[in-house]
């Protein structure tokens, strides 16, 4: 069955009643049209809304300077260098994004914690832009961006909230949307890559919708 983006996100919140607008979080999945073994779009977006606001960010930079200051101030849930290798090493990596600040990239690569971090994702590099020299700009991304990357020819991504409002979803998809798009056309002119279709929008993996909604926008 096929709703307009208002009506399906009135029905959700009546049956999810009682629940904190927080708890749960609508994904999108956008097929594309692509070659097979082609390069996969992967990205990270600063929405206009903000829908991972349980983040929690690690930060690996001196404990006494300027930027681990920044790093707290921005809303770093942990801060510091050997007890953050410390915290790894004995599997307590309570954390969900890890930046590395440049001073601190040469101890990061020497504590020996790669092989725990980088299965979960969490080993930053230069190419994913997690090794930094602006740790405020880096976290305040962190906690306020969502990660998106194509698997198997379909990206998904969270792009709202239970309690967002009709108007803030349609922002924040937008907003996706334009991003994967210029993620596509910055790969070579002989790759052909293109969005072919809105598969779904669901809450907690629940289908609501299909691509017909997409003309709201």
């Amino acid at each position: 069955m096929k709703f307009s983006l208002c009506d399906a996100m009135r029905y959700i919140k009546a049956y999810e009643v009682g629940r904190p607008p927080t708890s749960s979080k609508y994904d999108l999945a956008i097929r594309l049209r692509t070659p097979k073994n082609g390069p996969a779009v992967r990205n990270r977006v600063e929405l206009p809304h903000v829908v991972n606001s349980s983040t929690r960010v690690c930060v690996i930079c001196p404990p006494d300077s300027k930027h681990a200051k920044q790093a707290v101030d921005s809303g770093a849930s942990l801060v510091g260098e050997e007890t953050v290798f410390d915290a790894v090493k004995a599997g307590r990596i309570d954390f969900d994004k890890c930046i590395c600040h440049v001073d601190s990239e040469r101890k990061l690569k020497q504590a020996g914690v790669a092989r725990m971090l980088g299965p979960r994702g969490l080993m930053p590099s230069e190419k994913l832009g997690t090794v930094t020299k602006d740790v405020k700009a880096a976290v305040g991304a962190m906690i306020g961006g969502s990660e998106y990357r194509e698997k198997l020819g379909v990206i998904r991504c969270a792009v709202g909230q239970l309690g967002f409002t009709p108007e803030e979803m349609q922002s924040n998809i937008r907003e996706f949307m334009s991003a994967i798009k210029r993620d596509i056309a910055q790969l070579s002119d002989r790759i052909s890559k293109d969005v072919h279709e809105v598969v779904s929008i669901s809450l907690k993996h629940r289908p609501l919708l299909s691509r017909s909604w997409l003309t709201m926008f």
